[in-house]
């Protein structure tokens, strides 16, 4: 007969191989089959979907136009041609650049110019279909119909790699284009045809970003037997050199049916010698599968992060789909041994931090930027690092960086809230001291309205445009600046942006109950229509703006004469007709009433009614968003990705919470869409959210327990979530409108009136 001592023996056992049965189960999820790369890509989206690796340099994409809003990314859905294949894409922007070292596999007469959509066959061009595409994260395919050429390709970090399956012909031919780029013309290059594999070059482009080289080694896995080079469309056969701002080469290869070539290209922004280095580090071979394997790892690693129950299949594509878009930028920007083009268009050596670019600063910093200080916390210490080294070269923190050039683009100074976040969510491995120090030289620099804003206390409508919406801006950068100051001990700096961060009331008409245009001698700029979209706003109207005050929402709420009128004014918002008058721009999109889902100062605004005292409504109108602007269709994305904050505007608003303040430590509740989700901080650290029944119509919080106590706020606090722990939802679908109401925990770190004067 067993002894007691033997049956405790196997139980141990018994739970130890369950543990070991649910750890192996884990580590086999396949995070990536809830991904499609298509989503986005049909109407205004503006993503790509060829393989990129998490925060990669290299995004292998085909291009199918190289100008248009609806093409920013070189792709949209609409299109039926493609032009070929270039190793850099920007995600989801609203302005394009990129489309670097273009390589097309095509089979005859060798052409050099890609011909016209309207006539796919005048130059190397090729129509498609839609149904051949295979998109997956780190792997796409595609059928060109007019060679009967399969491309599959796939990429490194920094390097990619094409696999062309041609048929039979001694002349498959691979053309590559330095002069092909996305909304940016080429200004000079170089293309060296080496031996009978190998090729070398150099792209230097100006467009978005003025001044961006691009370096590319190619070697391919079998001997070309006859090669050229054009410039524009002189060909030259047997020529191994060009060099000019309209560079062509071409190699042909002779194929039997269905035979590959394959292709490896290593790409850098500093040199011949960093390609070269690039690949042989992350490519060295053409082993396609090993590298494509390695990229859907690196993937399902990265989604792994967030573990969802419950919903249905859509809704996990959607949200693994939106959870891949969040990953794709910063890109990584220098090579392997640490080098990169930095913003004084010097080499720089990255030491104790890997350097990124493309910050999309204005967009991000609202979602984007908190997710990543959950799910990458050490890669959001080298942005902020990264960011921190770009002050340093160009003497102001960025706006817009891309590739090693400031673009401008937008307004306010968004560095600001993206470093003061991190600094607050405890992440500190960067010089605070620089940071505090870049801070406080960039808000007293006398350009981009900041001179008139700090002697009149708005920027004047007559002395530069988007004046109200900089004024908002501005404002909540200076509270960001205040907060940080106190923090470090700084109390005359405090107190000077803590005023500055109410200047805001300043172009608020509490006759009208909107921000507007003031002049420099005070008057207000009449006519007036809340719905126009004019020169005082950015990609908005009053009605938009007058809601930006996520440093202040306490006295913005009193500005309205209290929490019942702050409602009724976001009743009106939501409830308005979608009408916009004046000088309309595509941004403004997703519409409810005249919130604009579509772009990003309006993406707080559902989660205002916690703020009223009115959690239900928040519960709704979030949920509403979710369901009619995010999808798993093509065109699931209701504005352009903005490198992410769409997207991570609905990863947060699924698990149930979002950042209404970046820095402020405190995520408003929402309405939860799954039953159980669950976020891996690292160190063993998890926090789960669990939502009790959670559905399409159980979409309101009856009640709620944290760590199983009773938890009545309609807020997490960043302490909560950062030790881990579990907070439980029971949902049902009529609201509850006792829960959660009147929370003082809400209006954190808020900007101290009594010290303005």
């Amino acid at each position: 007969m067993p002894t007691r001592q033997s049956n405790h023996t196997l139980v141990i056992i018994s739970i130890l191989l369950a543990t070991l049965n649910l750890t192996s189960k884990a580590q086999t999820v396949n995070f990536t089959r809830y991904v499609n790369p298509m989503i986005g890509t049909a109407k205004h989206g503006h993503v790509f979907p060829g393989p990129t690796m998490p925060f990669g340099m290299v995004q292998l994409s085909p291009d199918e136009r190289t100008a248009g809003w609806d093409w920013c990314s070189g792709y949209n859905y609409s299109s039926r041609t493609i032009i070929g294949f270039s190793h850099t894409h920007l995600s989801g922007t609203g302005v394009g650049d990129y489309g670097d070292i273009l390589f097309m596999p095509t089979v005859g007469k060798v052409h050099v110019i890609p011909g016209t959509s309207e006539d796919p066959y005048e130059g190397y061009r090729s129509p498609f279909s839609h149904s051949t595409e295979k998109a997956s994260p780190g792997f796409y395919s595609v059928l060109l119909q007019r060679y009967d050429i399969k491309v599959d390709l796939t990429a490194t970090d920094r390097c990619g790699m094409h696999k062309y399956v041609y048929p039979a012909s001694d002349s498959s031919n691979v053309i590559i284009d330095l002069q092909h780029g996305i909304s940016n013309k080429c200004i000079g290059g170089w293309i060296k045809i080496i031996g009978n594999r190998w090729i070398e070059g150099m792209r230097h482009s100006t467009g978005w970003a003025k001044d961006r080289y691009v370096y590319f080694v190619a070697e391919f896995s079998r001997p070309f037997w006859k090669f050229g080079t054009a410039l524009g469309d002189m060909i030259t056969p047997g020529s191994r050199t060009a060099e000019g701002d309209s560079v062509k080469a071409y190699v042909t290869f002779q194929t039997s049916k269905g035979e590959a070539i394959l292709a490896r290209v290593g790409i850098s922004a500093v040199s011949l010698d960093g390609a070269k280095k690039n690949l042989a580090a992350e490519m060295p071979d053409f082993n396609f599968n090993k590298y494509r394997e390695a990229a859907h790892r690196a993937w399902n690693k990265a989604l792994g992060v967030i573990q969802v129950q419950g919903g249905t299949h859509a809704d996990k594509v959607t949200f693994y789909t939106a959870l891949y878009h969040t990953m794709i930028a910063p890109n990584l920007f220098e090579d392997v041994d640490g080098k990169y083009y930095g913003m004084d268009h010097k080499i720089h050596v990255a030491k104790g931090f890997t350097n990124y670019t493309v910050f999309s600063l204005w967009d991000v910093f609202r979602a984007e930027f908190p997710l990543m200080t959950l799910i990458q916390p050490k890669r959001d210490e080298d942005f902020v690092n990264s960011l921190l080294h770009e002050y340093k070269q160009q003497g102001f923190l960025p706006i817009w960086p891309l590739a090693g050039n400031e673009t401008f683009c937008m307004i306010g100074i968004p560095s600001v809230p993206v470093i003061f976040d991190a600094y607050m969510k405890g992440l500190r491995d960067f010089n605070i001291d620089t940071a505090f120090a870049a801070m406080i030289h960039s808000a007293d620099l006398n350009w981009q309205g900041l001179k008139y804003y700090n002697t009149y206390g708005y920027i004047p409508a007559d002395k530069g445009d988007a004046s109200v919406s900089r004024t908002m801006e501005y404002a909540y950068d200076d509270w960001c600046i205040a907060q940080f100051a106190k923090k470090l001990g700084h109390m005359d700096e405090y107190r000077e942006f803590n005023k500055r961060s109410l200047f805001y009331r300043n172009v608020f008409d509490t006759s009208t109950g909107f921000v507007r245009g003031k002049l420099a001698d005070g008057k207000w700029i009449t006519p007036f229509d809340p719905f126009a979209v004019d020169r005082q706003y950015t990609e908005a109207n009053a009605w938009q703006y007058t809601f930006f005050v996520p440093q202040d929402i306490g006295g913005l709420i009193r500005l309205f004469g209290g929490k019942k009128e702050f409602a009724n004014k976001l009743d009106s918002l939501f409830s308005a007709p979608t009408q916009l008058a004046g000088k309309v721009v595509p941004d403004i999109s997703g519409m409810i009433g005249q919130d604009a889902q579509g772009d990003e100062q309006s993406h707080h605004v559902g989660y205002l009614y916690d703020y009223a005292g009115m959690p239900w409504k928040t519960q709704n109108i979030v949920r509403e968003i979710m369901t009619r602007f995010y999808t798993d269709s093509l065109d699931g994305l209701c504005g352009n990705d903005d490198c992410g904050q769409m997207s991570a505007w609905y990863v947060f608003s699924a698990m149930g919470f979002y950042p209404v303040t970046p820095g402020q430590n405190v995520y408003a509740i929402g309405s939860p869409l799954f039953t159980k989700v669950t976020i891996d901080l690292g160190n063993g650290r998890k926090f789960t959210v669990i939502a009790n029944g959670a559905s399409d119509a159980n979409k309101y919080i009856q009640s709620a327990r944290l760590n199983g106590k009773n938890y009545d706020h309609a807020y997490l606090t960043q302490s909560e979530l950062a030790h881990g722990g579990v907070i439980e939802f029971n949902v049902s679908t009529k609201p509850n409108k006792h829960w959660g109401v009147n929370d003082p925990g809400l209006f954190v770190m808020a900007p101290d009136h009594s010290i303005v004067h």
